[in-house]
């Protein structure tokens, strides 16, 4: 599989001729983030412009299967699971879906704009060692009384849930410099490997172990 990432938490997995994208920003976000393209699936996790651009992923005859909530999915032989969960964004609570999925072999968990460090117990069961977890870290850290500004699990919180979670490997996304920075050092990952677009088999996570790979925005 061949990912590549747009910023945010927009992302492409691209597995042969299917084409999956996550989170697609809308052209109502206030970000400059923009990239147009067909998709096979398209996956929501939270209804928030910074996240719900399906108007991005249709090309030509090609339009998107939408998964925009919990509940199990099959569609072009790929198995998905949306689990409920918390978000918070800019101090408004939304409800935000944690996808888990498995392509070529690789179970993928995609957080989204997820908010708690703790996991509800169907989550936690639902996650069950994921190969590769795309992990939030664009949070603040909370202030006494001020609760979070962000509301995106902040990186402390970041790093304990991935550790607990034992994947294969972490990709970062919705973070800035500092926040990445501050991560990588919770998570005693400081050299990891920064790359602009990924391709990977199953045999290539073989005896890896929470390994971080960042992904720059293309």
């Amino acid at each position: 599989m061949i990912i590549t990432y747009f910023g945010k938490q927009f992302f492409k997995i691209q597995q042969g001729e299917m084409v999956l994208a996550f989170n697609p920003v809308s052209k109502s976000s206030k970000t400059d983030i923009s990239a147009h393209f067909g998709t096979d699936i398209a996956f929501v996790t939270t209804n928030h412009p910074d996240y719900n651009g399906i108007e991005q992923l249709s090309h030509g005859e090609r339009a998107p299967f939408v998964i925009n909530g919990p509940g199990d999915y099959e569609i072009k032989e790929i198995f998905i699971k949306g689990v409920l969960s918390n978000g918070i964004i800019a101090g408004k609570k939304y409800i935000n879906t944690i996808y888990l999925l498995t392509v070529d072999g690789i179970n993928i968990a995609f957080l989204g704009a997820l908010s708690e460090g703790e996991l509800s117990k169907e989550s936690r069961e639902a996650l069950n060692s994921p190969d590769i977890v795309f992990l939030p870290i664009g949070g603040l850290p909370t202030q006494e009384g001020k609760g979070k500004e962000a509301g995106l699990l902040d990186t402390k919180m970041a790093a304990k849930l991935a550790s607990s979670l034992e994947p294969k490997l972490i990709i970062p996304m919705d973070y800035n410099a500092n926040t990445l920075k501050a991560f990588l050092k919770e998570i005693g990952e400081e050299k990891a490997q920064v790359t602009d677009k990924l391709t990977l088999k199953r045999k290539d996570l073989e005896n890896k172990e929470g390994e971080v790979i960042v992904l720059q925005p293309v």
